[in-house]
């Protein structure tokens, strides 16, 4: 007659209760204190613990979505890739397309109120959909004057109109210091929306906007067009020099009925980085002043 197996001891059942534990949570290969290359033991099968009698797992049936008809991913399938997300024509409009349509578009506007609504249904441009506002304009359109920046920035964006940070209040002082203020001014931008991370305005996307810019000076109608800093002065007169070489001149600037002045001038933004060179703006407002008063 065999002996009978002796009973384990505590020791051994906590160690058969411990290895039972890890059995059942999923554990099914026993590592030692040295480290192994499996790579290079993948023909050699690794030690496993002792296998828990388990029934054999029934097949699980998908089930059917009673909305679609179609089935439902198991829990902790990756989900479907999702389609490209598109924004209108934006996504597909090439440059050249989308700046003709804004050319028909803006020739559409007969006064400022209407070229801000058929802006805002615009969507040829990436950057309506980036952007929290569109920055139209600002300041008096009956104005003498007006001044064009290059976009909008974060305040720009969030109130939804032109120079309303940091760089706003100073051309709000250096409009002060020759007689002007928002009420004898109209304050616009090349590109109407803010352009991610407030980086520059693409050719692209300048070019996209122009007609609208075009249309916004013709409608104003000013004696004198400033622009502030380089995108605005390259893209109204097409020339290729820095600011610094083109601030202080005149450029003439064609209407419809008239031809008027444009005055390069530095960007409030440049002189917030480079104090040293308001000099150089003092000297160009000085010389605003004198044509609006006739002396120039």
């Amino acid at each position: 007659m065999l002996n009978p197996m002796p009973s384990p001891t505590d020791a051994q059942a906590d160690l058969i209760a411990y290895l039972d534990f890890h059995v059942e949570a999923g554990a099914d290969t026993a590592l030692d204190e040295q480290p192994h290359d499996r790579f290079n033991e993948a023909d050699t099968p690794a030690p496993t613990l002792r296998a828990p009698r388990r029934a054999a797992p029934r097949p699980v049936e998908q089930p059917v979505s009673p909305v679609a008809n179609t089935l439902v991913p198991p829990p902790g399938s990756a989900p479907p890739a999702a389609a490209p997300r598109t924004f209108g024509r934006a996504a597909s409009a090439q440059p050249d397309e989308a700046a003709s349509d804004a050319r028909a578009r803006a020739r559409q506007a007969k006064s400022l109120d209407e070229l801000e609504r058929i802006l805002a249904d615009f969507d040829a441009c990436p950057l309506r959909f980036t952007a929290k506002n569109l920055v139209f304009a600002d300041g008096n359109p009956e104005a003498r004057v007006m001044f064009l920046g290059e976009a909008p920035g974060a305040d720009e964006d969030r109130i939804g109109k032109p120079f309303m940070g940091r760089s706003g209040q100073l051309l709000d002082k250096m409009m002060k210091a020759v007689g002007l203020d928002r009420t004898s001014a109209y304050i616009g931008n090349i590109v109407p929306w803010r352009p991610p991370g407030n980086r520059n305005p693409t050719p692209q996307e300048v070019a996209v906007c122009r007609p609208f810019v075009e249309r916004q000076i013709e409608l104003v109608d000013p004696d004198i067009i400033v622009c502030l800093g380089a995108p605005a002065t390259q893209t109204l007169t097409g020339t290729k020099d820095g600011i610094l070489r083109t601030r202080g001149r005149l450029f003439p600037y064609k209407l419809p009925n008239r031809e008027v002045k444009l005055l390069a001038t530095l960007h409030p933004a440049f002189l917030l980085r480079q104090p040293v060179q308001k000099r150089l703006a003092w000297r160009d407002f000085r010389s605003l002043r004198a044509l609006l008063d006739g002396k120039a």
